[in-house]
């Protein structure tokens, strides 16, 4: 892996009662791509009668033409927008999942990560299951199909109770849909209603894309069954102290999203606004890392009343299969993405704001792009505290290794990447942005493993080292 930033996690979604239940949820997935890039799939039922399709790629390119639409009839369907891990992107280990079990077919879409997947597995296999993916998701289905419960909700709270780690989960059968979340509340998931149809999705932007409108979120340890009967709620598993994933604001939702309650361009404003609080720099001009440093930017330039410039262009155009640069021409390196405004920055002292610093490697070049424009001087500014650990709760990060502040100071960062100041906002900054009131060192508000090491759900496959996490779904 040699990327620089946090790869986005998946996104799911799921609707109940609506004759277009396919196109909404091709619409919805398409609303949530930034979340996941490298396939989706959709699964629709009525009654007894179920299709899927899945693809490689991106949403538009895949479920939008009549032949794939007219196959997928049904008034329930449920969707997966996927990024998987290096090495694992094969068509085995697509969402959603299914499966024939004793009660009728059953499909499952996950977003978040098991921490106990490795162990479940084993257990498992000892047992008897054969397994057909690598993914951690897998061992849900497995664990429903050989509950001992009567009741095809009863086999999946029984199942649900025996996992660990982070999990937004959205199941579709013959008779509707069932959604639910970790006891924590980890990963983000919203409850909508579109006429008399019900929406549940990662995030609102894949509501409003369908015109549903946000009723709201399902809470942490809920389970929620929509069927022709409506909406029922359940809480059948232990209380735990809310982790929402802090870093949702920071970098994952996007920016039109309301997520636990806050708007999260408002959010990464706030952040901006506290990085000048904490960061005070005599400059010229603010100008954002493309795109996701936006927001962060305009906060800090209203806070410091420092012209707020765009100085960076990105080309929107270029994908994940772009050609790759040979080596007698690499220079061109990150101008496939950026190009710097001459008419912002040259002899200009620029600040640049960006969400994260990972490996450093793109900063760098960001930087020298800036340098190379005829900047005066160059700030590099970062809304969010140094990144320590890599996550276990469905975010995928480089080893602790190759993350930088893990092992470097942030003076020896600033060298690396040649800039003239490099600095974070501190952990309590961050909180006081989103929160209004400073970290609680005791009981924190929000999962920041990534920024503090403490990991506030068990990680009890990584106890020993048994094997390589399974994919983060």
């Amino acid at each position: 892996m040699t990327y620089d930033h946090f790869k986005d996690e998946c996104g799911i979604f799921g609707i109940f009662g609506s004759s277009d239940a396919a196109i909404n949820t091709a619409l919805g997935l398409h609303a949530l791509q930034h979340r996941g890039q490298e396939a989706a799939g959709i699964v629709v039922m009525e009654g007894e009668n179920h299709a899927a399709h899945f693809a490689d790629g991106l949403v538009a390119d895949n479920f939008t033409s009549q032949r794939v639409v007219k196959k997928l009839e049904g008034n329930s369907a449920i969707g997966h927008v996927r990024y998987s891990t290096a090495g694992k992107k094969t068509a085995r280990n697509f969402q959603p999942i299914y499966a024939e079990l004793s009660l009728g077919f059953l499909a499952l879409a996950h977003n978040g990560n098991l921490t106990n997947a490795q162990t479940l597995r084993r257990r498992l296999i000892s047992k008897g299951a054969i397994f057909q993916s690598t993914m951690d998701t897998e061992v849900i289905i497995h664990l429903i199909a050989l509950s001992p419960k009567a009741t095809l909700h009863e086999k999946i709270i029984d199942a649900v109770s025996q996992i660990e780690g982070a999990f937004s989960l959205v199941i579709i059968h013959k008779d509707g849909v069932i959604a639910l979340r970790d006891p924590h509340g980890v990963r983000p998931l919203s409850l909508g209603k579109l006429g008399d149809a019900y929406v549940v999705a990662s995030e609102t932007c894949a509501l409003d894309i369908i015109g549903a409108k946000f009723e709201r979120d399902i809470e942490h340890g809920e389970m929620i069954s929509i069927d022709k009967n409506g909406v029922k709620s359940v809480s059948p598993f232990a209380k735990h102290s809310s982790k929402f994933c802090i870093f949702e604001y920071v970098y994952f939702a996007r920016p039109d999203s309301v997520v636990e309650g806050k708007a999260v361009y408002e959010m990464r404003k706030n952040i901006g606004i506290e990085l000048a609080h904490e960061i005070k720099i005599d400059a010229d001009v603010i100008v954002p890392v493309p795109d996701s440093g936006v927001p962060a930017a305009i906060g800090y330039a209203l806070e410091s009343k420092i012209p707020f410039e765009l100085g960076i262009i990105r080309n929107h155009y270029v994908g994940r299969t772009f050609i790759e640069p040979t080596d007698k021409i690499r220079h061109f390196g990150v101008k496939l993405k950026h190009n710097a405004n001459l008419a912002v920055v040259k002899g200009k002292r620029v600040v640049l704001v960006d969400d994260s610093l990972v490996r450093g490697t793109t900063s760098k070049k960001i930087v020298q792009l800036i340098r190379d424009a005829g900047a005066k001087e160059v700030h590099m500014l970062i809304a969010c505290p140094p990144t320590i650990s890599p996550c276990f709760y469905g975010v995928d990060t480089p080893d602790k290794k190759d993350l930088v502040a893990s092992h470097l100071s942030i003076e020896k960062i600033r060298q690396m990447i040649g800039a003239d100041t490099l600095a974070y906002i501190s952990i309590d900054g961050l909180y006081r942005a989103i929160t209004k009131t400073k970290r609680n060192n005791e009981n924190p508000q929000y999962c920041d493993a990534c920024f503090t090491d403490q990991y506030p759900i068990r990680l009890t496959d990584k106890v020993g080292e048994v094997a390589p996490l399974f994919e983060q779904t």
